[in-house]
């Protein structure tokens, strides 16, 4: 990254509060308009995809568009981040995040800070989170491998896919997380339930970054095999 830190927290701290923002924000429009479940979580699919595709577009160039603490963790642990700007990192990713929400209270006149009521827990949301997160990394971790440019596509459509196939609406990130525990909207899950949540986004992130590991070495030897014998 040719970016000075300090751009680059602020893309990453800019980044986050406009993916919460779209998140909470489409989540009430949407609600206050359907006043149907199904046709909520559809726009708040299609808002948040979108503007997953935008933002690492955008933003990707800068700091590497991660919006997302669990993406931040695994690039460290690859050596593609120095450690102490990921810790950086997911520091303004959070604080981006909360903005994000207040920004959106703030649009739709709603009390700036409301904790949520909303209850998101359960094996079967732990695991829903696991998951989706899982899926998520090793989609980022392979597109920058094979296809960096149609990253913002990948992650966009992956969570679109995740928000319909995963019990837990897929928050696949531990920022966006917390932020959500501070709206009492249809994107909302309770401050106590976030623990659950963050440790199985965690554990996601870490097994995509194993499994991946493994399979991109494996195509690595593969092709330096091929090579050797003069085979494309």
């Amino acid at each position: 990254m040719s970016s000075a830190l300090p751009q680059r927290l602020a893309a990453e701290s800019i980044g986050t509060a406009f993916l919460v923002a779209t998140v909470v924000g489409s989540g009430i429009m949407a609600d206050t308009l359907a006043r149907d479940p199904a046709l909520t979580l559809l726009a708040n699919t299609l808002a948040t995809g979108a503007m997953l595709v935008v933002l690492i577009t955008v933003l990707g160039p800068v700091s590497g568009a991660h919006f997302n603490p669990a993406i931040s963790l695994i690039l460290a642990l690859r050596g593609e981040l120095p450690r102490r700007d990921a810790g950086l990192y997911m520091l303004v990713q959070t604080v981006g995040g909360i903005a994000g929400t207040l920004v959106a209270h703030a649009m739709f006149a709603l009390p700036l800070l409301h904790a949520s009521s909303r209850i998101r827990t359960g094996g079967e949301q732990w695991l829903s989170e696991g998951l989706a997160t899982f899926g998520l990394a090793a989609t980022i971790l392979a597109g920058l491998r094979f296809e960096r440019s149609a990253v913002p596509w990948l992650v966009g459509l992956y969570i679109a896919a995740a928000y319909w196939f995963t019990a837990s609406t897929s928050f696949a990130n531990p920022a966006v997380a917390i932020a959500r525990s501070l709206t009492d909207t249809f994107a909302g899950i309770r401050a106590i339930d976030l623990p659950g949540f963050i440790l199985a986004e965690l554990a996601g992130a870490l097994c995509a970054l194993a499994a991946m590991t493994w399979l991109l070495s494996a195509r690595t030897d593969n092709t330096e095999i091929r090579a050797a014998e003069g085979r494309p």
